[in-house]
């Protein structure tokens, strides 16, 4: 009921919001290439962008020149890094380090990166402008990986997602080796990455390596990009909020850059006048800074503090209806990370990070039950009131360390090890003094289910870690294997466990690569997962109960081709097989007659008792389920061409085992096709759309009404009636056998962006209007139920609406660099 309420009047928000399109200037950029141990100049080397190239002379130098800005480079040398630099110079001193094997390893300002590109299948790397440019993604990454294969939104407004079968607490977040515990802002409208930081995103929808665990489902890398050495800016004002970003040198003598950005919502200052209330509003600032202290040696810093809140006072249309709804959350990083290069073979990263998360949401009102009347003619006469009273309040304080080291052993051997330990102290508030959200199927539903406590206060606090080894093998230059093994604990639940895995890469020729994967993956209690759980669960006695860790294998296999240059054609087939996983048991049978004896209905209206066992908070590992499916991905990633984007098609299925019977899971999508491009009209005119059609959810449809019940003065549950006589039904939703027995309509959306560039590609300044649902389609990310009067009945008739999904959401924004 909350995320209703929420919904609609973010939805009132957008309306007024503006975005950002990405200008660049011209640049040309020479430099020198030379050996990161020796010194000494290398020739032949490839350099090149997006749009152009060129190679190194005899004494390593280079020059190239661009129509479009050149923000990155990119080198190629046998026997050396694949190594990617920021251009922050019109002249630059690249050194280039040798390695056998790896592929490619991401690199800031010349220096050697420290993470290795995955040999694993699954991963798809979209770049800060994707994000800007891609018609629906308003700034938010989140929105541009929903459109990949295998990911499915879980609704409109927020910015949760499901990734092939997995729940959205199943995601892993890493931005710069730090696990982001809540990767959103303003209740998931935003994302906490602004992409004018970010040097690029990492999905990883399964099968990933061993140096990440702790999660079942996928693994989403963030890596920030440094600042430039040269003073510069970029201000914007996006659908949600505006921002500014500002970098330059760093001072003293070692060689170093820092970058500032700061975002704010704007709408809450006009609006907030206006009408005297505290609209929903967020402000985060993000300071970074890094030093090198000669070749391969970096100590990089991050900052990170974010801040939202609300205070609203709604009357409602009708009669009596009024909402009070506060909020609070803040977000607190200090993490400071040490890159280095170990002789000749071998690299370190360490990174230790304090990070802290505090969410309070508190509703107090009073609304109209759409869901309860009786069968009287006049609406009102049997229309009831709700009362919404409830709080929640969660916290995670997270202080963790990350080593990563690895070796080149062999020329064909990578050696990588490393550890991460997390000592986490978490708690969870809940109070419900109203009544309970009877649309609720699933009784431990975070949106007042009928199965949770009336009040909880629970903390946790304990150590969770992992230690990793993995061999990456290339026995010849067209195979690659890599074979690992995991071990992860938790003193929360006291359990650990061992994850092999093993991924395979093999080159057949003509660009075709074939990758397969295999592995163990765990997932730990705690409530930093629950935050962007649907369901509350308490795990006060998580270790007295000997909960066990969540497990899923995946096995992937896909194979790879590069149709040209830019063009690149991916078709995967996945298969996930979960167990132990943690669901809310059942009601005993003892609770179940005490919850019954409560009841005080006559025997004509027994079958109106809700006899069948609630879902409760109480934690079990007693659920399964498997994943399977085909993805299908073909994307132009050059920047530069006039038309760029991607398709992605997914058919897949999902489902779980819980509660003696085999269901589909919530986020079960049969089929998800999306079409992302962009094409240049002109040199100053682009026109961006983004099309998506699947399937929908599986939803609990009501099987049929009850009468209600209400509290009498002596504490018993009787009949309710309304102000008449008539008897007052309410939705009959089955219980547990009847959990997600329907699927929603299909899902069919159009957003389209025209962007005006002053200039062109040189152009310091953008202006674009973008619509999102231009066909203005009535999607159904949840169908609310309401009760109507029936004139050819003795009960009232019951209709479901569509609700939750966008409106039509006509925007501009505007972007601006210096």
């Amino acid at each position: 009921m909350r995320y209703r309420m929420l919904g609609g009047f973010l939805a009132l928000t957008l309306i007024a919001g503006t975005g950002a399109a990405a200008t660049q200037p011209r640049t040309a950029v020479s430099g020198r290439v030379i050996d990161g141990i020796t010194g000494e100049p290398l020739a032949d080397v490839r350099v090149e962008t997006p749009d152009a190239h060129t190679t190194t002379d005899q004494e390593g130098r280079f020059a190239l020149a661009s129509s479009a800005r050149i923000t990155r480079l990119r080198f190629l040398a046998n026997g050396y890094l694949d190594t990617n630099v920021a251009v922050d110079a019109a002249e630059l001193e690249v050194r280039l380090f040798p390695n056998t094997f790896t592929e490619t390893v991401n690199v800031v300002t010349g220096l050697p990166g420290f993470r290795d590109a995955p040999e694993q299948p699954s991963a798809t790397p979209v770049s800060s402008q994707q994000v800007f440019q891609a018609a629906g993604a308003v700034d938010n990454v989140f929105r541009t990986l929903d459109t990949l294969p295998g990911v499915a939104p879980t609704d409109d407004f927020g910015s949760r997602l499901s990734v092939r079968g997995g729940a959205p607490d199943q995601n892993l977040t890493m931005m710069d080796g730090v696990e982001i515990h809540n990767p959103y802002r303003l209740y998931g409208i935003a994302s906490a990455f602004n992409p004018e930081t970010v040097e690029n995103f990492d999905l990883r929808a399964g099968g990933f390596g061993v140096q990440y665990g702790d999660r079942l489902s996928s693994l989403l890398i963030i890596d920030n990009r440094t600042g430039g050495r040269t003073f510069r800016g970029t201000s914007a004002a996006s659908i949600t909020d505006a921002n500014v970003v500002i970098e330059g040198r760093t001072p003293g003598p070692a060689r170093g850059s820092w970058l500032l950005s700061a975002r704010r919502t704007y709408y809450d200052l006009v609006a907030g006048r206006l009408q005297d209330q505290n609209f929903p509003s967020f402000a985060d600032v993000q300071l970074q800074a890094d030093w090198e202290f000669g070749p391969g040696h970096r100590l990089s810093l991050l900052g990170l503090r974010s801040r939202e809140d609300a205070d609203l006072d709604i009357d409602g249309e009708r009669p009596g209806e009024r909402t009070m709804l506060g909020s609070e959350a803040r977000n607190d990083l200090v993490a400071a990370r040490f890159d280095a290069v170990l002789g000749s073979r071998g690299r370190s990263s360490t990174v230790v990070s304090t990070y802290r998360n505090t969410e309070f949401f508190d509703v107090n009102g009073t609304v109209r039950a759409n869901a309860e009347r009786s069968n009287a003619v006049d609406d009102a006469v049997g229309a009831g009131l709700a009362n919404v009273i409830f709080n929640r309040s969660v916290t995670i304080d997270d202080l963790a360390v990350r080593q990563e080291l690895s070796f080149q052993a062999t020329p064909h051997h990578l050696l990588e090890t490393g550890f991460e330990l997390h000592r986490l102290a978490t708690g969870l508030r809940l109070s419900i003094t109203g009544d309970r959200n009877t649309s609720a199927a699933n009784g431990s539903s975070v949106q007042g289910g009928a199965g949770l406590p009336d009040a909880l206060d629970s903390s946790l606090a304990g150590t969770r870690g992992g230690l990793w080894i993995q061999d990456s093998f290339q026995p010849s230059a067209r195979i690659s294997l890599e074979p690992g093994l995991r071990l992860d604990w938790s003193t929360v639940n006291g359990d650990n466990t061992l994850s092999p895995r093993f991924a395979a890469s093999i080159a057949t020729g003509r660009g075709i690569r074939l990758r397969t994967a295999v592995g163990l993956y765990t997932q730990s209690p705690g409530y930093e997962k629950l935050l962007q759980s649907d369901y509350l669960i308490d795990l006060s006695s998580a270790r007295e109960q000997r909960l066990r860790h969540e497990r899923a294998t995946h096995l992937v296999v896909g194979i790879e081709k590069a149709i040209a240059a830019d063009v690149n054609f991916r078709i995967e087939g996945y298969y996930k097989a979960f167990d132990d996983l943690i669901v809310g048991r059942l009601e005993t049978d003892t609770e179940r007659r005490t919850r019954l004896a409560a009841y005080d209905f006559p025997d004509t209206l027994h079958e109106s008792v809700p006899t069948a066992p609630v879902i409760t908070s109480s934690p079990v590992n007693d659920a399964s389920g498997r994943a399977y499916g085909l993805d299908v991905y073909l994307a132009r990633t050059d920047a530069a061409a006039r038309l760029t984007g991607w398709m992605s098609y997914t058919w897949g299925r999902a489902e779980r085992h819980s509660y003696g019977r085999r269901s589909m899971f919530e986020y079960d999508r049969r089929h998800a096709l999306n079409l992302v491009g962009r094409y240049g009209l002109t040199s100053r005119w682009i026109l961006a759309a983004t099309a998506r059609l699947a399937s929908g959810f599986p939803y609990t449809p009501p099987i049929g009404l009850r009468v209600a019940a209400v509290e009498n003065a002596q504490g018993r549950l009787v009949p309710r009636t309304d102000l008449d006589g008539n008897l007052v039904y309410s939705v009959d939703y089955g219980g547990v056998a009847h959990l997600n027995a329907g699927r929603l309509p299909h899902y069919a959306r159009i957003d389209l962006r025209v962007t005006y560039r002053r200039g062109g590609a040189t152009g310091r300044w953008s202006l674009y209007i973008e619509v999102l649902n231009l066909l203005d389609r009535n999607n159904a990310i949840a169908l609310e139920t309401r009760l109507r009067h029936d004139p050819n009945a003795e009960v009232p008739r019951l209709v479901e609406v569509p609700a939750q999904g966008f409106p039509r959401i006509p925007t501009l924004g505007f972007r601006f660099r210096f």
